[in-house]
């Protein structure tokens, strides 16, 4: 399986950060996602690759996937409304990191997407949060955590409760976040090959999608997508051949 490196890796961390305010990128009009690739020359990827996420998980292969083992114990420090999302960043040496193919991959921030833009048999979720890694070599792994609408997420709600509604805005997390209560219990998952969902759209990142969605209420959903002013997940991409393995 191939990764991001190098430059294309930090192209991926700024995908969501402060180089965002000045993108003329977005989901709707003329900047919406049909449109990313002829917007800039550094996001033809969008509309040239050929292994873009997000995609539909339908026919999967057995692949005897070790268990991922997570090590959050920190939790993020900011939380960030870019105009594209709600995303919550860690600090430079933090310690919160999974491992995966036998090597430790750093958490660099969570961010949600609602409705979810990985799709099961064609289900769409209410919501779906992305954990992006990076490894001592500069590729990324993501993790996707789907959210049906259910019963509110009381760990949820320590962000939710702070969410900045004004683009630019940065407020610090002063609660104690338990970034395990955002995953659920059973971390069984899907795994393939794919790219940002936005852009640059870079390609080479490692998608781990878990099986087992958690519950978000529906006044919660409600508040981001209120803020958000608009759906923010991108369609979903052909698979070219690729195969989702569990």
């Amino acid at each position: 399986m191939t990764h991001i490196t190098g430059k294309a890796a930090l192209l991926a961390l700024s995908m969501i950060s402060a180089s965002a305010y000045a993108s003329h990128w977005s989901y709707e009009g003329e900047g919406a996602p049909e449109h990313w690739g002829e917007l800039d020359e550094a996001y033809k990827t969008c509309q040239s690759g050929v292994n873009q996420s997000p995609i539909n998980i339908d026919s999967t292969a057995k692949a005897h996937l070790a268990p991922l083992q997570t090590h959050y114990i920190e939790g993020p420090v900011t939380l960030t409304n870019n105009g594209h999302t709600i995303q919550a960043s860690e600090l430079a040496d933090t310690r919160d990191s999974i491992v995966l193919d036998k090597q430790s991959w750093t958490l660099q921030q969570f961010h949600f997407h609602a409705p979810s833009e990985n799709t099961v048999h064609g289900k769409k979720y209410a919501m779906e949060m992305h954990l992006v890694h990076k490894n001592a070599s500069g590729e990324l792994t993501v993790v996707a955590v789907m959210f049906d609408k259910g019963a509110a997420n009381t760990e949820l709600e320590k962000l939710w409760g702070i969410m900045p509604g004004q683009v630019e805005q940065n407020i610090t997390i002063k609660q104690n976040l338990d970034l395990n209560k955002l995953l659920p219990k059973d971390k069984t998952y899907w795994r393939f090959s794919g790219s940002l969902t936005t852009p640059p759209c870079s390609e080479g990142v490692t998608w781990i999608v878990l099986k087992h969605p958690l519950t978000v209420s529906t006044s919660q959903l409600e508040k981001f997508t209120h803020t958000m002013h608009h759906d923010n997940n991108r369609p979903i991409q052909s698979l070219h051949g690729r195969v989702v393995v569990e």
